[in-house]
């Protein structure tokens, strides 16, 4: 398995369109990544509300449970 440095140091090997064009490929597959995981992240949150795990809260009683302030 490559280590973080091999990759870098392969990465220095190419072209500067070829690291523009892999660095365009890995911000792709981590907004994928982000999307799926938001996406479980969604269906959790509806699930627990549904069950009654959750409630629905205003903006202002998020913000002062952030803040401690509940």
């Amino acid at each position: 398995m490559n280590t973080f440095s091999d990759v870098v140091d392969a990465a220095d090997d190419l072209s500067v369109d070829e690291q523009e064009t892999l660095v365009e490929i890995l911000r792709r597959r981590i907004a994928k990544r982000n999307r799926e995981a938001l996406v479980v992240d969604v269906a959790e949150a509806r699930a627990e509300f549904q069950s009654g795990q959750a409630r629905a809260s205003s903006v202002s009683e998020i913000m002062d449970e952030v803040r401690g302030e509940s």
